[in-house]
């Protein structure tokens, strides 16, 4: 039996489809009162999904309630930890600790005790540093502490030491580390956001470069990495480094909007993050850019997956096909 995390988010609700695509009856973990339109949404738009929902055992429990998840892995083989509070407020630092820390930390201790055969973590790639001669970073390029570090970013390499300690205390696991994850979820948060801002008519953008993976990709290297019985090693999951501007561009060419054609200075998005953190205050709403956001957006980082591509022969799905179903599936849902 296999348990998933964060099986109603974007990336658990696309594992999960790949898992009872390939006939894997799965055990799924929710709080209470968690939505599952993400999950019906994904389901809805694969082909030949007749009595694919039925696979899914969903049980009650939080990462924070150890007891609930002691029930939840009675009989579990196989674990693929992806529930995590993704924030770049200020304000949710310690509930990103909390979470994201603690709860990995419970996660890991009821699979010891469980006797899990092999644990899955989805990590990010902010938790890894930048090279000193400009090469993509890669699973080699050391954690960076520094002052000015998000507070994700934080709590994900604490997390990871987590999952690292429980390797020392006998546990099989191997750390994912994915880019920007893009795909068809709520429309309201995280990357799938982006998509409803240019149908919104998005006028800036930046001369930043980042990665970005196809939240299918992610799914398929988790289940194909864990079915290979790879462990104690992290693996860095990016499709391709793109600008914002080509991002940008292909989006709005995919949903047939005008592209941002404003290019906004550094000094530009400094100012931007202070309005909208008055903005907030004001209206009780999380912002929509953050500093953290504002400044990453400026940066050029660029990932490599060579390790992926050469230790189980990943072939990544092309960037611009993933705008296009993506945008697709955006266009099916919400016009």
């Amino acid at each position: 039996m296999i348990l998933v995390t964060g099986g109603t988010g974007l990336l658990g609700a696309h594992l999960l489809l790949e898992l009872t695509q390939h006939g894997n009856h799965v055990r799924a973990l929710r709080r209470v009162g968690s939505s599952l339109h993400v999950v019906d949404s994904v389901f809805a738009t694969s082909t030949g999904n007749s009595g694919l929902l039925s696979m899914i055992e969903w049980v009650e429990g939080d990462i924070l309630d150890i007891e609930s998840l002691l029930h939840a892995m009675s009989d579990i083989e196989q674990v693929y930890h992806c529930a995590a509070l993704v924030s770049f407020a200020a304000e949710d630092r310690q509930r990103l600790l909390q979470i994201n820390v603690e709860g990995t930390s419970n996660m890991v201790n009821a699979a010891i005790n469980a006797g899990v055969r092999h644990f899955v973590y989805v990590s990010s790639i902010a938790t890894l540093g930048n090279t000193l001669n400009g090469d993509p970073i890669s699973e080699g390029s050391p954690w960076e502490s520094h002052p000015k570090g998000s507070a994700y970013s934080i709590s994900k390499h604490s997390a990871e030491r987590e999952v690292w300690r429980g390797m020392a205390e006998g546990l099989r696991a191997v750390i994912v580390n994915p880019s920007v994850i893009l795909g068809p979820g709520d429309w309201s948060k995280g990357s799938s956001e982006l998509f409803t801002a240019v149908w919104n008519g998005l006028k800036y953008t930046t001369t930043g470069v980042n990665g970005y993976v196809d939240v299918r990709d992610v799914a398929r290297a988790m289940v194909s990495l864990a079915n290979a019985g790879i462990t104690n090693e992290r693996f860095v999951i990016n499709g391709a480094n793109v600008s914002y501007k080509e991002l940008f561009d292909a989006i709005a060419q995919s949903i047939g909007k005008p592209a941002p054609t404003t290019m906004v200075t550094p000094l530009a998005g400094e100012l931007a993050w202070r309005l909208f953190a008055i903005k907030s205050k004001l209206s009780g709403k999380k912002p929509l850019i953050t500093k953290e956001t504002a400044r990453s957006a400026q940066k050029r980082y660029s990932y490599s997956s060579q390790k992926l591509i050469q230790r189980i022969g990943f072939n990544f799905t092309p960037f611009k096909e993933t705008i296009e179903y993506v945008s697709g599936q955006f266009l099916k849902k919400n016009h």
